[in-house]
């Protein structure tokens, strides 16, 4: 069953933030993920606000804790932690 990569942000270093999405999105579409949303218009209603969301589509949730784990997104990661606050959660979908 497909599943879903959601990523709630606070980016604090905009550069080193950078390097990590310029690195991330090879990474996660070697993997077989697609994003559907990415920092676009949204209505936080309940819980942390965080200013960028990112949602990708992976083929199974197999495939995108695959990805987390690779050494490609291990390595965009490292650009991520201290430039940035996250959460990030992978959800079976129920196509």
């Amino acid at each position: 069953m497909p599943a879903l990569w959601i990523a709630h942000v606070t980016v604090t270093d905009a550069d080193a933030y950078g390097k990590y999405a310029e690195l991330a999105g090879p990474a996660i579409a070697k993997h077989g993920g697609e994003f559907i949303a990415r920092g676009g218009r949204f209505v936080q209603l309940e819980g942390k606000e965080r200013p960028r969301n990112v949602v990708a589509k992976f083929p199974s949730v197999e495939a995108a804790v695959d990805c987390y784990h690779s050494a490609e997104y291990q390595e965009a990661l490292d650009h991520a932690r201290g430039a940035s606050e996250r959460e990030l959660m992978v959800v079976e979908t129920s196509e």
